[in-house]
Parts: C-alpha cells; structure tokens; sequence
C-alpha cells in the first residue's frame, strides 16, 4: 500500500495553513516519488498538479543537503516557466517555512530572456531547482561541462507534456531526457498534463519504449460549464466568418456581467480585429481590455500578464500564447470566437477559468459561422463521452538529429555507437536506421557529399581517441546561437521611432507592401509607418483607418474527433433530433439541406453536383479536414485530367471541397473511379503528383534546413532577412536536388509536407472510408448550404472585397428567395 503523508509533516502543515487538504492523487505522487519512481500525472486544469509534483520532490529529497542542481522543471513556453518559476517559489519557501532544519532550497529561471550576468551567476552556483525551455535545456547540454553540471540532478519535471508530444520542440526535449538519464541512472522524470487522449502512448513518449513508470489519474469531478451565443438570426446560407465581428454586441453583454474574460481567438489577426471592435463599442474600457500574442513584445505580454493576475484588466483577446497553465485566479469566463477545432484545445482553453480545486470553469462558444452552431453542438457531445484527441510524437526527423548530434559533440563529445544506442531509447528514433544514423554523421561531420570541400560544414570531428566533438570555436558559437525547434516567422520588428519602445513583430511579407505613411493596426494601436531599417519598422501613433497584419499558418484544421462527432450530429438531426439550443438555430439550415440534397451520416459519402454559369461544380462531404481535403481536392482534379484533359479550380474547408471544371464533365459518371482506394504509397505518389510538390516541399525545407543548421540566422547585428535565408536555403535544395537527390533533408521535407501539410495519412484514411461508405450523389437545382461556404470561399480568392461582398449578396438573394418557397 502507497505510504500516506504523516499528518505531523511540512507538508501537512502548510495545507492545514492554507485551508486545504491533498487530494489522494496528490499523496499517490508524494509515495511513488519518496519510492524514486518516475511517472505521468494526468489531472484537470487548476487541480494542484505543481503542488504534488513540487511537493513530492521536496519531500523526496530534503533529506539531502543540496550540492547543486537537484530538480530540473520543463515548461514549454517561457511565459509559462516565468508564472511557474513564481507559483513554485512561494509553494517551496511556505513549506520550508514549516521545517526550519530541512536544507533551505535555491531557484533559478533560466529562458532566452534570462540575463547574461543570471546565466554566469547559476552556473558558478547553480540553484537548487531549475526553471526553464526545451531550447534552453539544449543550450545548457551544448556546454563544454554539461555533464558536471548536471551531476546532482535527481528529478526532471516536464510541464504541459501535451504541448510537446506531437511536435519538433518534444523530440528535442526526448533527446534530452534521455541524455540525462544516461548520465543519471536513477533519475526521475514526471510529466503533467490535463489534456490527453491516449495516456499510454503520452507516458510511453515521455520515459522510453518501455514506458516503464506510473500512471497517476486524478478522479476529480471538476465541474465544466459550456455553452453558445446564439446569433439573433442564423443564416441558412453561411461561409466562412460571416457572423464574426456581427456578435460583438452578445459579446460585450457577455463580458459586462463579469470582473475578468479572456476571449481566445485562433490566429494572431482575429485577436487584433475583435480587440479594435470591443474598444470601438466600448471606448469607455480603453486601458482595462488588452490583447495578447506571441507577436508582441516580450514586455507587452509580461504587462497583460500581471493586469490579469492582478484583477486590473476586464478582458484580454488573446490566441494559443495564453492556451497553457499560466494561474490567472481572477478570470471568471472564457469565450471562444470561433470553432475551437479540437475538442482538447476548448477543455484547455476552458480551465483559464476557475483555475483552482473546486471553482467551475465557464467557456461560451461564439461562432463565425452557422455551421459552427453543429460543431459547438458536436463537441459538448464529445466532451461528455470524455472524446479527447490523441498526440503522436514526430517519427526521426533529420534536422533535430542533426541538431542534437552537433549539441552533443559540443556538450563533451560522444561515440557514436554509444550515442546511437541512447537516441534509439526514445520513441522518436525508436527505429531509426543505420543509414539514417551513418547519413546522420555523415552530414555533422562533412555537410554530406555535395558540402565536404566547405570548411562551414565540418562542424563535429573524431578526434584521435574516437570521441566526436566541435573543435571549431566560430561554429560552436553559431550553433548556440541557433539552437532551438522552432523556426521564428518571417518577420520584422516593430518599433516606435526613433528609439522608443518595442510592440512586437509582424511578418517581412506584410511590411514589404507598406510605403512610409501607409497605417495598420498592431499590439492593440493605430500605428504609421515611418521608415524600415534593418529589420525593423519604425512607426508611430496613425489616426483614421488601417490595415491588420495576417501572419502565415493561422488556419487549424478540423480535428478527426471533432469531425467525426459532428458527422454524427448531423445524422442525428437527418432523424429530427434537435435536441440543444444550438441545433435548433442551425434547424433552419439543415432542413434547406435536407430538402435541396442530403446530410452526411457515418455510412453515407454526400456528394453533389451543379451545372452553373462558371462551369460543372463537383461537392464532396469528407469532413477530414482542411489540409485533408486539400489533398483530396487536388487528387480528384488530377485523377480527372487523366480521364479527360481539362482546366480545374477547387475550394476547400474543414467539411468538404469543391471541384469546378471549365467544360462539361460527368462527375456522376465519374466519381467512383475518382475517389477510389490506393495503397499508402500509391496515394502519397499521386499526390505529389497532382501538386506543385517541389515547390511546396522547397518552402517546407527552409525550416529543416535551419533546424539542421545548413542556413542561420547570423550573429548578433548580422541577422539575416527571411528573404535571405529562403534564398539560401533554396540554393541548398537546389544543390541537393542535383547532386544528392538521396539527401536526408529533402526526404524529410517531402515527409512533412505530406504528414503535416497535407495530413497524407488523414487524406488516405479518409479514401478509405469514402469507399466504405454508400455513395449519396445529388444533383443540385441550386447551391446548397453545404456547398455555398465552398462557392464562397473560392470567390474570396479570386474578388477584391467589393466585388466578393457583392456577389454574396445577389448569390444569398436568389439561394434564400428558393429557400422560402
């Protein structure tokens, strides 16, 4: 039996000080830790997961006199590490207050914003316990005597583990861990997260193939309160964000009735729209509603932060930068705009608020669209039957290999049999080839075949005694420099002129079409632009209207989960269940849908077909996502040109996709064959087929080969422009193309624009599927509610705004005048 916390101990007595009594998940983390057990803690948002990880290693080391850097905590955002590196602070120094003789523990942050003369100080006498990055844990193992400064270590602690699994940033961070565990036989590594669907595979990623460790699930009953603003008059005809900035109204009450809201948005640009529309409602709330994004300043963030734990700010529009378990107490309501495109996106976003054991969190959905009425439906539904999708970790990427193998031979060097062996204990390189290893050093040590006559390249060399190391002290200091996942955005700073203070930054693209005098929008102000030097727009306060940035990479597609529960409510409303609020207002709609065509059920495929003016409109009902049907779209269009020459366009969003040809075509005839089954491979050949592949993979290998570290960003007052690290990055992959076309890196860019771009595997699944499925073809009179968001979305390609909103207008005229007879 697990040994119980003594009621006599610090503890105890720092719970019994604060009114509180540990949950017994929390006594379970104390015992496995006292035990030296390692494990993944599973529990609610705001439950007091850093009190029992925290707790648990305190009460397992105190015995021990600290000698150096004893507990390492990893978070993935530095906004994160900062709250934490507090909340952690005032947790140790209460207890320790309750147990004069234990040994009095030191704490350090250490993030890219940590201060040179803090790094040389923590390592001269590091802290006792360690705040900090996956990037910065990479830097610190770069040192020369990384192995001694890690020498006391005795447990790591990975924070939002979620955050990590699925991407580059939580290979880095695996390699890692398992570096320190080889230095550290008996290390304890614990992961905490509250959002995860398959918890095996989330533990297996976190401590190696085993998996070997505990599972600790709290069994708390927090109570989740969500529900919808529903639109005063919902459209039978919508696309995409035609309620928008219309609920603002509903979203102002909202906020009214309580002292702290924080509205999340999914991209950067929307943050910025509904700020400028709340503030031009409600100019009155001018210094109490704020907006943040991971483009603004590291200040501006850091002053949003403290207004919202200190009670100060009514609202904060923000994005993902405020997904993730920063203590903001206050804040009494969350609102989502938008669909949350994932059903543990909105649970993570929900425990914002009522961030604490026993308070409710609160989310309301605000959709932009009618549609999203049935996805706010769906995941409710979802919610309830405890649906939360699954992470997988990347499979061997090259670049973070590359990376990692030049970190390493900085860090003391290595042998490459033995550094072999370790990288294959995570679950990234679980199976990573002999080639791909030999490949691998191969390019560390010489840039590969095409690079070896360029000194540049030779960045990690055997020494005589067969150890690996960076030898060169200019390519030491440039890796260090570079090191890190994750590869900023094309941007530039944005300053106020001449020397004033630092908003943010936006992207190189948005600025390049601006000329001195042009306005936009940013950080919350009206901004003109004065002048652009070395990367940076200087500007200052504008008056009248501006333009908003848009920053690449916003759109999220739909997850497979919520798709597929949706689909679901859709069958169940074919059968006359509307039975929430938000199916009643999306009533109207799908019965218009069910009278011109059809709705989608789990065993049928919904297609439809119309002869219009532009041509013959093929509609298709996968609901597998954007990137999916992206795919999808182009492969239909190129399957058909196989069958019969002809010019193609195509429109897709989270539901389905549109195919127009210019001339006459027989999509009933056909489809079949069109959407018929390949193998894995045959469908990932005909894909790169159908697309301008080369093209998309080179914009793709720009990030590896930064990751890799074929292309930086220059040494301080030297950074490069994104324009010329694309450039340079496209001379390699023009090079490699040509001489090496076995090269590792294209291969992996090829791999990640099919998995990540065009979600291949989804695409195939979803071909799959359709052919499992009863085939329901209808030909449209006219266009469907389903199809009518597709027709929109191709216009809003190819129109300017006015000419865009006036077509939507005589089209939603004629469609709602049939609709009424």
């Amino acid at each position: 039996m697990l040994e119980r916390v003594k009621r006599d101990s610090a503890v105890a007595r720092w719970f019994a000080e604060k009114g509180f009594k540990p949950f017994d998940f929390q006594k379970e983390v104390w015992a496995r830790m006292a035990a030296g057990e390692s494990g993944l803690l599973h529990a609610t948002t705001g439950s007091g997961k850093t009190l029992a990880v925290a707790f648990g290693a305190w009460q397992a080391l105190r015995c021990e006199a600290p000698q150096g850097l004893m507990v390492l905590w990893v978070t993935p955002m530095r906004a994160l590490a900062a709250d934490t590196a507090r909340a952690l602070a005032d947790a140790l120094a209460g207890v320790q207050a309750q147990d004069r003789s234990a040994p009095q523990w030191s704490l350090g942050l250490r993030t890219g914003d940590t201060s040179s003369s803090q790094r040389a100080s923590q390592s001269r006498k590091p802290p006792t316990l360690l705040v900090t990055t996956p990037e910065s844990l990479s830097l610190l193992l770069s040192r020369e005597n990384a192995r001694d400064f890690f020498a006391e270590l005795r447990c790591v602690v990975v924070d939002e583990w979620h955050e990590l699994i699925g991407n580059k940033r939580g290979v880095q961070t695996q390699l890692a861990l398992e570096r320190l565990r080889r230095w550290r036989p008996e290390l304890m590594t614990w992961g905490m997260s509250a959002t995860l669907g398959d918890l095996a595979a989330a533990k297996r990623a976190l401590l190696g193939p085993s998996g070997e460790g505990a599972m600790v699930e709290a069994r708390l009953k927090k109570k989740l309160v969500i529900d919808t603003l529903i639109p005063d008059t919902p459209e039978r005809f919508p696309w995409a964000g035609h309620l928008g900035l219309k609920m603002a109204g509903q979203v102002v009450a909202e906020i009214e009735e309580h002292n702290s809201t924080l509205l999340f948005t999914n991209t950067r640009s929307q943050a910025e729209l509904w700020h400028q529309q709340l503030l031009r409602l409600r100019p009155d709330w001018a210094g109490v509603v704020a907006i943040h994004h991971g483009s603004l300043a590291q200040e501006e963030r850091d002053a949003v932060e403290r207004g919202l734990k200190d009670g100060a700010l009514k609202a904060v529009v923000c994005t993902s930068s405020l997904d993730l378990g920063v203590d903001f107490l206050p804040v009494e309501r969350v609102l989502q705009i938008g669909s949350p495109k994932g059903v543990a996106r909105l649970v993570q976003r929900a425990g914002r608020s009522g961030h604490a054991p026993g308070r409710a969190s609160r989310v309301t959905l605000v959709p932009s669209h009618s549609l999203e009425l049935v996805e706010s439906a769906a995941v409710q539904t979802a919610i309830r039957k405890g649906r939360i999708e699954s992470r997988a970790s990347p499979v061997a990427p090259l670049d973070v290999l590359a990376q990692h193998l030049v970190t390493i031979g900085l860090g003391g060097g290595f042998l490459p049999d033995e550094l072999f062996a370790e990288v294959r204990e995570t679950v990234a390189y679980e199976n990573l080839t002999d080639e791909n290893w030999r490949w691998g050093l191969d390019f560390v040590r010489q840039g590969g075949p095409t690079l070896r006559a360029y000194p540049d390249y030779r960045r990690v060399i055997p020494g005589p005694d067969g150890v690996w190391r960076v030898a060169d002290k200019r390519l030491a200091l440039r890796h260090r420099l570079n090191i890190g996942a994750i590869v900023a955005d094309a941007s530039v700073m944005v300053q106020y002129f001449p020397r004033g203070q630092k908003l943010g930054a936006v992207e190189e693209s948005f600025v390049a079409r601006m000329k001195p005098g042009d306005k936009f929008w940013f950080a919350g102000r009206l901004l003109e632009l004065v002048s652009v030097r070395d990367l940076t727009a200087f500007v200052k306060k504008g008056a009248g209207a501006g333009a908003t940035p848009r920053w690449m990479g916003g759109r999220m597609p739909l997850s497979t989960t919520l798709a597929d529960e949706m689909v679901e409510t859709l069958a169940r409303a074919a059968q006359g269940d509307f039975d929430s609020p938000e199916m009643r207002a999306a009533k109207p709609l799908l019965q218009v849908q069910q009278r011109w065509s059809a709705l989608p059920t789990p065993q049928t495929l919904l297609a439809e077909t119309l002869k219009s003016r532009e041509g013959w409109h093929l509609f298709v009902y996968p609901f597998a996502g954007r990137n999916a049907h992206l795919g999808l779209a182009s492969l239909i269009a190129w399957r058909a040109a196989q069958i019969a020459p002809g010019t193609f366009s195509i429109a897709v969003n989270d539901y389905g996709f549109e195919v127009l040809s210019g001339g006459p075509r027989d999509w009933a005839a056909d489809l079949p064959r069109l959407i018929a089954a390949k193998s894995l491979d045959d469908t990932r050949d005909d894909v790169l087929e159908s697309l301008n592949a080369g093209e998309l993979a080179r914009r793709r290998f720009r990030d590896i080969a930064h990751i890799a570290g074929l292309v930086v960003n220059g040494y301080p007052g030297e950074r490069k422009s994104a324009r010329q690290l694309q450039a340079s990055a496209s001379l390699f992959y023009d090079v490699f193309r040509k001489y090496d076309p076995g090269n590792g890196l294209l291969q992996q860019a090829e791999r990640e624009l099919l998995e990540d771009e065009l979600d291949v595997m989804r695409l195939h699944e979803a071909l799959t599927r359709m052919n499992g499925r009863r085939l329901d073809l209808v030909a449209l009179a006219r266009c469907s509610p389903l199809a009518f968001p597709l027709v929109a979305e191709r216009f809003r390609e190819s129109l300017s705004t006015e000419s865009f909103n006036a077509r939507i207008e005589r089209l939603l005229a004629q469609l709602n005048g049939a609709a009424d007879r």
